[in-house]
């Protein structure tokens, strides 16, 4: 994300070898915490019009996951799991003294929230769950498990061909990815902006594309289905009609399946929802915060301050 969006930033120091990049914006704001969550492969692109808007109210903070953006990438893929992306979500917090936060995840980063929850319940002081499900994404994409089934032979042909395979995920043209994405359906060029697409596009070249098949087969087997009827944090979902990466009857049931969770479903729109329709998704949150979130525990200290 451009650094320019954050009031502060900075790297919280590394553990079993990776440090955490974290950007901060709305500092002296009096509402909740929240913590943005990415899809995988993303540097902020989601959150990029939301951001600033909840910033007038909130303290809000944005993160880089491992192998991703400015965070370290570690030693090996055997950290690139769900629940490791969780427990570092809650060492962001535990660095930024959050005693609790909301937490807002696009995509994957429905998973991460979850697993957080599972983790630390009492530390979450509600989930919005944008375009995402409670796990098993590469079964669901466009409604088949293709993506599960070829997905062990990408891994494999990456894994001999490493070079060659770094050398071609970084020189795709994001116009070309785009106009790909157009012509598949994945992409709606009417709301879905060039410069948009070109941002998330650039991020995701510069990823080592082990790293980024291995966490996405770790979404892929990874599910929080069994934890959904246990969440007692006040719960928004949010899902786009036109989404095929996580299509919303995943959402729906998803919100059916929490206890007392909203479902509010966007129409016409695709899986990139948050940069679709930043003004409908602002009102939406603002409205659950405003109505189902409770106000923040007293600070103390330098909260939100440097680690």
């Amino acid at each position: 994300m451009d650094l320019a969006l954050y009031e502060q930033h900075g790297t919280l120091p590394d553990q079993d070898g990776v440090p955490l990049f974290y950007g901060l914006a709305g500092r002296e704001q009096p509402g909740v915490p929240l913590v943005l969550n990415d899809g995988i492969g993303c540097d902020g692109f989601a959150w990029r019009y939301l951001m600033p808007h909840l910033a007038t109210h909130h303290p809000v903070i944005h993160w880089n996951y491992r192998a991703h953006g400015r965070s370290g990438t570690g030693v090996g893929l055997t950290r690139l799991t769900l629940p490791a992306l969780a427990e570092d979500l809650l060492r962001l917090m535990d660095g930024l003294q959050l005693p609790t936060a909301v937490l807002l995840g696009h995509s994957m980063g429905t998973q991460v929230a979850l697993e957080a929850y599972r983790l630390a319940p009492d530390r979450v002081a509600g989930l919005v769950l944008l375009c995402g499900s409670s796990g098993r994404i590469t079964h669901t994409f466009r409604g088949n498990d293709l993506l599960h089934r070829v997905l062990p032979g990408v891994s494999a042909l990456v894994a001999r061909n490493r070079s060659a395979a770094r050398g071609l995920f970084g020189r795709i043209p994001a116009a070309v990815a785009y106009r790909l994405g157009t012509l598949s359906g994945e992409i709606d060029p009417q709301t879905f902006r060039r410069a948009d697409f070109a941002r998330y596009w650039d991020h995701i070249a510069t990823m080592d594309p082990d790293r980024f098949l291995a966490l996405l087969d770790a979404a892929g087997t990874h599910s929080a289905a069994d934890l959904l009827p246990s969440v007692k944090a006040p719960t928004l979902v949010v899902a786009a009609d036109g989404d095929t990466f996580t299509p919303p009857a995943l959402a729906a049931e998803m919100a059916a399946r929490i206890p007392d969770a909203e479902h509010f479903l966007l129409r016409a729109a695709t899986h990139a929802a948050p940069v679709e329709h930043p003004l409908a998704i602002q009102l939406r949150v603002d409205k659950f915060l405003r109505e189902r979130v409770s106000a923040p525990p007293p600070r103390t200290g330098a909260v939100l301050g440097a680690p």
